[in-house]
């Protein structure tokens, strides 16, 4: 077999580059590939399709390469060899390493399969004694690894695995180019007698092994930072659920209060009805749940009330049917419906009505209106515009917790909106996209929810990469 010219060879090692970068960045859109890589533990069946996914389109490569004169470059089953091994481990890369040489052995390069098991064994043992930090953060700038490693090495000697791992590449790809030399026959891999070319040809090796870490390793980098995301809005949200469960038992106890002296019987039977709020509060509850089941929730809330007020308190139901299935978040009305008999009705000698509705609006979304027939907001509580009357947002911490829990689970696909008129009343209205009931979970956040915090997150991830 002739010696490939020095100019073939160099325009093949920069046709490989590309290819990786092509390959990589490919695999980089598929969601399956994504989550298969990013496990931190992997089933054998999900290792399986690994291997599968990242050794299928590049076996055919290694085919054209041994069936299209001078395509040389399609065939990167040393460097996929050694990224299996340090990614997934030996067995695996073996079963890779192995599937990439069928077309090589049937070219009649017989040694392809026993160096590409040999290499999967070894990359697999350095996969196992490196830090997983340290493979990815390998970088294929074969100056700046070594620049990074002389600099820190002059202030604390140490073994650093990235240097290892880029002279293990190196080195295997030296290794088998010797074996190419004197097997041309029965066994491929670049190689020249030319020691320039020869050295550029070591040097690229680890350059095709580190575009696809590097490429994987952001991906990596921004599912880390979606989930920190999404963790700090879950503790957000459980903060505001808890907040508001100390205020409500706060206001119940000073009503059940009132009636222990005068009404001890009333006292009791509140007390009673508090308790089994409080068995359903201190279960573990899903951030969503249907509005049947906020709506009996709210009942028992509202019957503690009933024996307090009596025939005082109305409470009237508009509820539309097709709305009963749609989630909505926990402990929502209670806050709203509490703020409107504390603050609207309480002052009123003759008490009055508390109207809940629901409906289904022409856009699609889910309307949720708590209204009574109160005293209204004073005007120094609340910014009201001389035009329409319409509220701002207002002081207590019900409604101001009830718009913040709404902000972090829809974000700008939901508003909170409070009209209020001093002496005739005040509505607070919700509007929400329709959740249905058997809608997936992103962990405990709804599915369009969970969208809408995956933009918020993702937005966050582009502004911190810009930066």
């Amino acid at each position: 077999m002739t010696q490939p010219d020095p100019k073939l060879i160099l325009i093949t090692l920069l046709i490989k580059l590309g290819v990786a970068a092509a390959f990589s960045s490919s695999l980089a859109r598929s969601t399956r590939f994504k989550n298969l890589l990013l496990l931190s533990r992997r089933t054998p069946r999900q290792t399986m399709w690994l291997v599968i996914i990242i050794c299928v389109p590049l076996t055919l490569g290694v085919w054209v390469r041994t069936a299209v004169p001078n395509f040389l470059a399609a065939d990167l089953s040393l460097e996929i060899t050694i990224l299996l091994g340090i990614l997934v481990g030996p067995l695996a890369a073996m079963a890779g390493g192995a599937t990439l040489a069928i077309p090589a052995v049937l070219h009649h390069e017989y040694w392809a399969l026993p160096v590409n098991l040999a290499i999967a064994a070894i990359a697999g043992a350095f996969g196992r004694f490196a830090d997983p930090e340290d493979v990815w953060s390998f970088s294929p700038m074969i100056d700046l690894s070594i620049y990074r490693w002389v600099t820190r090495n002059l202030r604390r000697p140490q073994l650093d695995r990235q240097i290892l791992l880029l002279l293990l590449v190196a080195g295997m790809q030296l290794g088998t180019s010797a074996l190419s030399h004197y097997f041309p026959r029965r066994y491929f891999e670049l190689n020249s007698r030319e020691w320039w070319v020869q050295l550029l040809i070591c040097a690229t090796a680890p350059i095709v092994v580190g575009i696809p870490l590097k490429i994987w390793n952001a991906i990596r980098v921004e599912r880390k930072l979606e989930e920190q995301g999404r963790l700090l809005l879950e503790a957000r949200l459980d903060a505001l659920q808890r907040q508001i469960n100390p205020h409500f038992l706060f206001n119940t106890l000073n009503s059940i209060t009132s009636l222990v002296r005068s009404q001890p019987e009333l006292a009791r039977e509140m007390i009673v009805k508090l308790a089994n709020i409080l068995r359903v509060l201190l279960k573990d509850r899903e951030a969503f749940l249907p509005l049947s089941e906020e709506l009996r929730f709210t009942d028992d809330y509202l019957d503690i009330e009933v024996v307090r007020f009596g025939e005082k308190l109305k409470v009237v139901k508009e509820i539309a049917d097709n709305t009963l299935d749609i989630v909505v978040p926990g402990m929502l009305l209670q806050p709203l419906i509490e703020n409107s008999i504390k603050h609207g009705l309480e002052p009123r000698i003759s008490g009055g009505t508390v109207t809940i509705r629901s409906r289904i609006t022409e856009e699609r979304r889910l309307m949720v209106e708590v209204e009574d027939d109160g005293v209204g907001m004073a005007p120094d509580r609340i910014d009201v515009s001389l035009v329409s009357g319409l509220v701002r947002p207002g002081n207590g911490i019900g409604v101001r917790n009830v718009r913040e829990r709404m902000q972090v689970l829809y974000g700008d696909l939901a508003t909170v909106e409070i009209n209020s008129r001093p002496g005739r009343g005040t509505k607070v209205t919700l509007l929400m996209p329709i959740l249905d009931a058997g809608a997936e979970t992103w962990g405990p956040i709804g599915g369009a929810a969970g969208q809408a915090i995956s933009h918020m997150v993702e937005d966050a991830v582009r502004a911190m990469t810009r930066s």
